[in-house]
């Protein structure tokens, strides 16, 4: 009977630990836990506002360059400006600033172009410096977290004299492993969230430089037939 009595005791001491739910947890990180909630909505914010412009950006209307070839050597100037102009995307943009400058020395196209280049990629990459931020800076405020969590149970332990027991030194002991969870939980994600950003980037400048090299051949051909 003592032994049954003993299990009994024991299956209500774990059925009430498993009663904890996930957002309990969360609230005993304190004010720390906020703070990197607050990161991870702006992390995730960043990541899929980026993750659609430059989706939309690696997607190429494949015959654009070759309608801007034949407008070009059909001496069709407005007609290819025009055409970049209707066309929402950074190698429109891009080649239109050139297109603007036929006629004039073939150096000073090139650096317009190069330049209006570099302004789609900024505009491409706002925001990625913040989330950069939050995977370097969630980890060291869950560190935070632990060193605030430590001190607390070190303090309750000191005021609690002889009486010391688990349940003395259980909050400041949360506070110290959820707010070490939640931020590397969050700086990992935010860290692989930015290099998948970054690699997509990468590939839409490859495809602006491709452009940027075809498009000096096109003005260049005439040149080369004389």
């Amino acid at each position: 009977m003592l032994l049954l009595g003993q299990i009994s005791v024991a299956d209500t001491a774990q059925a009430g630990e498993l009663t904890m739910s996930y957002w309990d947890l969360a609230l005993k990180g304190g004010w720390v836990n906020l703070l990197i909630f607050i990161l991870s909505l702006i992390a995730v914010y960043i990541f899929f506002d980026r993750f659609f412009v430059i989706r939309k950006a690696a997607r190429e209307d494949t015959t654009l360059m070759n309608r801007i070839k034949d407008y070009i050597h059909e001496g069709k100037i407005e007609s290819a400006l025009a055409l970049c102009e209707s066309t929402d995307h950074p190698v429109a943009r891009m080649l239109g600033k050139g297109i603007r400058l036929i006629g004039r020395p073939i150096q000073d196209v090139h650096a317009a172009i190069e330049n209006a280049g570099k302004l789609e990629i900024y505009n491409l990459e706002k925001g990625l410096a913040a989330l950069a931020t939050v995977a370097g800076g969630a980890p060291m405020l869950g560190f935070l977290g632990t060193v605030i969590g430590m001190i607390k149970a070190f303090y309750d332990m000191a005021n609690a004299g002889n009486n010391v027991d688990i349940t003395t030194l259980s909050d400041g002991i949360y506070t110290a492993l959820i707010t070490t969870v939640a931020g590397l939980i969050v700086g990992i994600m935010a860290y692989f969230a930015y290099n998948i950003l970054v690699a997509r980037v990468e590939k839409v400048v490859f495809l602006l430089e491709a452009r940027t090299s075809e498009f000096m051949d096109i003005l260049n051909e005439p040149v080369e037939e004389e």
